[in-house]
């Protein structure tokens, strides 16, 4: 709903999913046959770059870290992070680390809490937020937490998502 009505030239993105393993390899292949741009997978070590999407494998941490000046994902198998594994608030809180006020911090529909802070701790250190809002949204438990925590700057219904960002990255808009 999001990344494919994304155009062709996009920043840097990667994206945390809870599924099982065995479904994020065909999840990423599926998303890189409708996208404009490479979705994949994300290995150990990838570099972060524009117009790549990187989908944390299910069973493993994904995070952020600056590796000789470049940004990677470093996938490892930390612990569950409120009970998930890959956790939003694991990538979350390297974003915070790594991009500050750089980065855009998206939580769409979930069940339990899982992004919440680490959204929360992205506003703080600058960064733009968006919590998918209620009619939208599956389960709205992940938005919910992180819109009562503070760490949503813009409620968003699913299909305007890609307007927002496009918004949010336009040069004039950055400019202003």
């Amino acid at each position: 709903s999001i990344l494919a009505r994304l155009p062709a030239e996009i920043p840097p993105t990667v994206c945390v999913q809870h599924i099982p393993a065995v479904f994020s390899l065909a999840f990423a292949k599926r998303l890189d046959s409708i996208c404009p741009f490479e979705v994949k997978e994300a290995e150990d070590g990838d570099e972060v770059r524009k117009n790549r999407v990187l989908i944390a494998p299910g069973g493993l941490q994904m995070k952020l870290v600056r590796r000789g000046g470049i940004l990677r994902v470093c996938i490892e198998d930390s612990p569950p992070v409120n009970r998930h594994k890959p956790s939003v608030d694991f990538l979350f809180r390297s974003a915070v680390k790594e991009l500050g006020d750089q980065a855009i911090g998206i939580i769409l529909t979930g069940m339990g809490a899982d992004g919440a802070d680490g959204l929360v701790e992205m506003r703080r250190a600058g960064a733009r937020t968006i919590a998918q809002d209620e009619a939208t949204s599956g389960v709205f438990g992940m938005p919910r937490e992180a819109i009562a925590r503070g760490g949503a700057e813009a409620i968003v219904p699913l299909p305007d998502i890609p307007g927002t960002l496009a918004e949010w990255l336009s040069p004039k808009r950055r400019s202003a």
